[in-house]
């Protein structure tokens, strides 16, 4: 079996590291000290296995969690804590297991031996139970098999296409398959609907400005967008530019 270890820690991946040697067939293929990097190294190493911290910077491991349980054949996920009472509750009975900091051998290898016992698929339909009652600080956009992840805070609006939405960001644009209703759920506090078909970040509106045909349209501060404002959105969205 392939391991991918992820811990913020250079000491605790070693230590990790050091106690897989000893785990006869299994085979560490990488590291990540954060989600994000986890991710990534999930899509290009494809490993059994993530050993998974929950306390990390850029993206904690619940939320990299729920990136990977979207990946076409997710790896069974077992987290590791320092803390006994760090989100055990809401895992106990969706993980696969879960190790307290510092890791012993035979736990670890109980956890190695039930991945195995209960293979891929099973493991999978665990992780895809992970909650989702927590607001993500990436959105994952894939394209031809490759995963990007774009940080929530680079977005400056969404917009529905078809079957699509499509973020703009402050390095592009990518496609997701979230929709606009679900993104709106999500993050009420970050992104103001101007139209059915369009989200846009609060502290990216600039300005107001009504056209020849009466149209208004909102312009932002990062992109050179004009985008058209509905009636029915138009009186929050004056209201939401005096507290600007």
């Amino acid at each position: 079996m392939t391991v991918l270890v992820v811990d913020d820690e250079h000491l605790a991946r070693q230590r990790l590291r050091d106690l897989l040697e000893d785990e006869a067939g299994v085979r560490v293929v990488g590291e990540a000290a954060d989600g994000r990097e986890a991710c990534e190294q999930v899509d290009r190493l494809n490993p059994d296995i993530v050993l998974l911290d929950i306390d990390m910077p850029v993206m904690n491991g619940l939320e990299a969690a729920r990136h990977l349980a979207a990946q076409p054949q997710p790896p069974a996920v077992v987290f590791c804590t320092a803390y006994e009472g760090h989100a055990l509750a809401a895992f106990e009975a969706r993980a696969l297991d879960y190790l307290l900091k510092p890791v012993r051998a035979e736990r670890l290898h109980a956890a190695i031996e039930r991945a195995r016992a209960l293979g891929r698929g099973r493991a999978v339909e665990r992780l895809q139970a992970v909650p989702r009652d927590q607001a993500r600080t990436h959105l994952c956009a894939r394209l031809r098999g490759s995963l990007r992840l774009i940080p929530v805070v680079d977005i400056t609006f969404l917009q529905a296409e078809e079957k699509y939405v499509v973020v703009h960001h402050r390095s592009g644009e990518d496609l997701i398959e979230d929709s606009l209703k679900s993104l709106e759920l999500e993050f009420p506090e970050l992104f103001l609907r101007i139209h059915r078909n369009c989200l846009v970040a609060r502290s990216e509106l600039r300005e107001l400005r009504r056209g020849n045909d009466g149209q208004v349209h909102a312009l932002l501060k990062h992109d050179q967008a004009a985008l058209e404002i509905s009636r029915r959105c138009l009186p929050q969205i004056r209201q939401q530019l005096k507290h600007l």
